[in-house]
């Protein structure tokens, strides 16, 4: 499942434009800190957790949870494992909805600059249609902005 969010953002940078770069690029950088967090925190200490020693085993060497050597003799308690693995859970939350806010706000981004060039088209259209009705002789008026909102 993480691979697939993964490849999905990489297949969003495949063809980069300023909009891909800025909030694709930084929900790249999110997406990476949250698979890191659930990497390095959650699944570790799920771990820890499950086999529900919490870290007695470190002290007589029983068992190889991906700690390091020199943390021999640490014992970890339930309740600061469970906080670790609550904290870590908070983080990868708000960081994931971090890239949903940056996903939404690239989307508005986008449909904003479509209305806008559509309504810069409409314009330039009106004017191409004035400027002929003039040349064929026609009387054309043209027209502040502030004179169209008022009609």
């Amino acid at each position: 499942m993480v691979s697939i969010g993964l490849l999905g953002f990489l297949a969003k940078l495949y063809q980069p434009s300023e909009s891909n770069l800025l909030f694709d690029g930084a929900s790249l950088v999110l997406y990476v800190i949250a698979v890191v967090v659930y990497v390095t925190n959650i699944v570790k200490g799920l771990r820890i957790v499950t086999h529900g020693s919490y870290g007695e085993e470190l002290v007589h060497g029983e068992a190889d949870l991906g700690v390091p050597a020199g943390a021999e003799g640490v014992v970890v308690g339930r309740v600061e494992s469970l906080r670790v693995l609550a904290a870590s859970n908070t983080i990868l939350a708000l960081v994931l909805v971090g890239v949903l806010v940056l996903q939404a706000g690239q989307w508005y981004a986008e449909r904003k600059e479509a209305d806008e060039a559509e309504k810069i088209m409409r314009e330039e259209a009106e004017e191409r249609e004035g400027k002929g009705a003039t040349a064929a002789g026609g009387k054309s008026v043209r027209r502040s902005p502030s004179n169209k909102k008022k009609q």
